[in-house]
């Protein structure tokens, strides 16, 4: 074997060697000696151990009562000392220093915000081998303490002693400091055992309770305080007494928060009442899409869903509705199904969306258009505002027709076709998570202006039409179901004998066939049927099949309903909410529904509208803290009138307007504008993907949530589906509000705006990449 000629192997010139050796160790002697004494006076570099008990032997456990926290320590590097704050130096491994400077929200994730100077508990850590040891004269490397178990009592608190003011040392004069700092640390390990270091779940935990104070436009008393519960992987001993005591203190007024990450199967994307993998296993038969239906967990889930690998921000609309990051929707399932026809296809690190769809594969613009020029009176953005697309795909429908000043509401269940509609979400536009099933879909009746299918793959022709009912139930009477499907268009045998069903069904319930028009650029064609304006064409039939609802069924009434195969008799009062086809859009937005005369809240809407206009103006948008510039998808969560969705018309941006189950329908009401929304119960979860809304506003909910189910379970269903970055802002009694403030300074997000008057409070606050180390596993979601 070859070896490079050295004086030690070869044997030459060793009395040389052994000379130069003896002068270096002397010399170095020399200066190691002259620096400890001078250092008597500097004090420690930040090593959490004084020097006087060093040279004493094993340090004594330091209490942060009896010692003094200077403001000067020393930070310290391989080449230089510089004076920072001693609560930015923060030991991991053996010495790590940490910058001060202020850092982004957005960038916190996994445990890797930076210290600040509210962390005033330091700690040593060194390897227990001995060959870590001999490392020391290097750069430090990090301990990996995750799976140790250390006795509380071999944890050492200490303290860096103030800096004497009389002395005066610069980098120069302290040679090698770095190496200096190893041979020390080494020799205290002959006579004690290290402290392991201070897990940064903890350090975290603070150093996000000042950044949020720091960030505050308006801070709160509480928002300096920490939260009164130690994180659940740091021992107790690692907490000093003045943060017991300050925990003590605020634990009396603040409750304790434990979060947890979410172990569930669909990960990143779990819909707690949709991914019920248990529930969905003891379903007896799933030939009506019972599977694919909402079966929500007995209890909410508390946890915090993960975010995917890779998450960014999302691409702001208008560009999004052409491309989104993949990170963000790493699904390729579609790409490989429906790539031909143009729905999405992956570029780079890109998913984008050409525009098209199975029936309009050469762009939704052409298809929407096409539309109205074979019915005129469809009129889009004006006689037709509102509408609702079945089967949506990944919506290019719906997001196209924004163009031409439509909202729709776009569903498709969860299925195989994998996250359609977390696609078009993240696109920014709307969209659902639900299927034509066994129950009524969440919205009032007759409420929409059209509504849409192309293959949408749903046996409308089935079973009496129970499901085509359901539509019937929905549509406003006047408004047309452009239905553009293979049966509309092909000749064989399947197709014609489904076309034949349909043609006999929609003539039972006496829509009209109003057109069928083929599309000579897409080659598909489409029938455009129209419902009823009168009951004539009900009361003339020879067969009373399908039969007359129920006087005592409610048509709005769509909360776990069961569908029925029935109809609803058509409005025919002047009074009557239905009888009538709502005043062109846009005017249609701010004048008062003429059948409101009769109801209750008559009196309320100019004044519910005036209101918001005046909130919205005044404080959302000049001063709460949001960028609205940034914000696409918004949702209402109590949306009374849709006044908040109203005000916000001129702003590029959507609004769902939930209306709670046990509040007033209003509902219809906010159809009636031109808007649009659905029904929910906030004990459970919405059915959305997680990270879908921009911004979620809470006028007076949590005050009554609190009364029926978890507050907690509800902020977690509220992180859920909350992008990161997003915005929630909060108007409630201030009771209801200090504790959902509470709650989100918890979970590391940051407090922007806080106003009081009278018994009323807001706030908003920002959602950060956040997420915990700990980890709670969802029986009912692992399959």
């Amino acid at each position: 074997m070859a070896l490079g000629k050295y004086a030690r192997i070869d044997g030459h010139n060793s009395s040389r060697y052994c000379v130069t050796i003896v002068i270096v160790v002397f010399i170095s002697t020399c200066f190691l000696g002259a620096w400890m004494a001078m250092s008597t006076s500097i004090g420690p570099l930040g090593l959490g151990v004084h020097l006087q008990q060093f040279m004493g032997g094993m340090p004594k456990k330091a209490n942060l009562n009896d010692t003094d926290l200077h403001e000067d320590a020393l930070k310290v590097n391989d080449s230089q000392s510089v004076v920072q704050n001693d609560s930015d130096l923060i030991m991991q491994g053996n010495v790590e220093v940490t910058p001060t400077e202020p850092q982004n929200l957005d960038v916190a994730q996994n445990d890797k915000f930076v210290p600040t100077a509210a962390d005033k508990s330091f700690s040593l850590n060194a390897e227990e081998n001995k060959g870590s040891q001999e490392k020391n004269s290097g750069p430090p490397e990090e301990a990996d303490t995750s799976n140790q178990e250390v006795p509380t009592e071999q944890y050492v608190d200490s303290a860096v002693q103030r800096h004497d003011s009389d002395s005066q040392t610069g980098p120069d004069e302290v040679p090698n400091t770095t190496k200096l700092v190893g041979e020390i640390e080494t020799k205290i390990e002959e006579t004690r055992e290290y402290p392991e270091v201070i897990p940064s779940a903890w350090i975290n935990a603070k150093k996000m309770q000042d950044r949020t104070a720091n960030q505050t436009e308006k801070p709160t008393k509480e928002q300096s305080e920490i939260l009164g519960q130690e994180p659940a992987n740091v021992p107790s001993g690692l907490v000093s007494d003045d943060e017991k005591e300050m925990s003590n203190e605020s634990s009396s007024q603040v409750p304790s928060y434990r979060w947890k990450v979410c172990n569930v199967t669909a990960g990143p994307d779990y819909i707690p009442c949709l991914d019920n993998v248990q529930a969905i296993k003891r379903l007896k038969t799933t030939r009506h899409y019972e599977h694919r239906e909402r079966h929500c967990p007995e209890e909410a889930p508390v946890c915090l869903v993960p975010l995917p690998e890779g998450y960014k921000s999302p691409i702001k609309w208008p560009k999004s509705r052409d491309m989104i990051w993949f990170s963000n929707v790493p699904h390729t399932r579609l790409v490989e199904y429906k790539g031909a026809q143009n729905w999405v296809k992956v570029y780079d690190r890109y998913l984008t969306f050409p525009g098209g769809g199975t029936q309009f594969t050469f762009g939704a613009l052409h298809y929407i258009d096409y539309l109205e020029k074979s019915v005129p009176d469809i009129a889009w953005g004006k006689q037709s505002r509102v509408v609702l697309d079945v089967g949506c795909g990944v919506a290019s429908f719906g997001g196209y027709l924004f163009e031409r000043d439509v909202i729709t509401m776009s569903l498709a269940p969860k299925d195989e076709h994998e996250a359609q509609v977390q696609f078009a979400l993240e696109r920014g536009i709307p969209a659902i998570s639900a299927v034509m099933g066994t129950t009524r879909l969440p919205f009032p009746s007759m409420v929409f202006d059209i509504i849409h299918c192309a293959r949408c793959r749903v046996p409308w022709h089935v079973e009496g039409g129970k499901l085509l009912l359901e539509l019937n139930r929905l549509l406003r009477p006047g408004g047309y179901f452009i239905w553009s499907a293979t049966p509309v268009y092909r000749k064989d045998s399947t197709n014609v004998g489904i076309w034949k069903d349909m043609s006999e069904l929609t003539k039972s319930i006496c829509w009209e066939l109003v057109k069928v028009e083929k599309d000579s650029v897409n080659r598909k064609a489409a029938a455009i049927f129209r419902k009823p304006v009168t009951n004539n064409c009900y009361e003339e039939r020879q067969e009373n099949d399908p039969p007359f609802c129920e006087e005592s069924d409610d048509p709005s009434k769509a909360w776990y309903t069961p569908l029925d195969s029935c109809i609803h008799k058509v409005p025919t009062n002047p009074s009557e909410r239905g009888s009538q086809w709502p005043p062109l859009w846009p005017s249609r937005l701010n004048k008062t529904p003429y059948w409101m005369k009769s109801y209750e809240g008559y009196g309320d809407f100019n004044d519910d509208y005036n209101h918001w206009k005046q909130v919205v103006t005044t404080t959302y948008r000049n001063g709460s803290g949001v960028d609205w510039l940034a914000v696409r998808n918004v949702m209402d969560m109590r949306a009374s009138y849709g006044g908040f969705a109203a005000a916000l018309k001129d702003l590029k941006l959507w609004v769902m307007n939930v209306v709670p189950v046990n509040s007033s329908n209003t509902l219809p009401i906010i159809y009636e504008r031109g808007l649009f929304g659905m029904y929910h119960d906030w004990c459970e979860s919405f059915s959305t993907y997680p990270r879908s809304y921009d911004l979620l506003h809470a006028n007076h909910l949590f005050s009554d949530l609190k009364k029926r189910c978890s507050l907690e379970a509800v902020m977690a269903e509220v992180d859920r589906i909350l992008r990161p970055g997003g915005w929630l802002i909060v108007r409630d009694d201030a009771n209801t509000v200090s504790e959902v403030e509470n709650m989100a300074k918890s979970l590391h997000w940051n407090i922007k705006f806080t106003h009081s008057k009278d018994d009323e409070e807001v706030f908003s606050v920002q959602k950060t990449m956040w997420r915990p180390t700990e980890v709670e596993t969802i029986s009912s979601a692992i399959g």
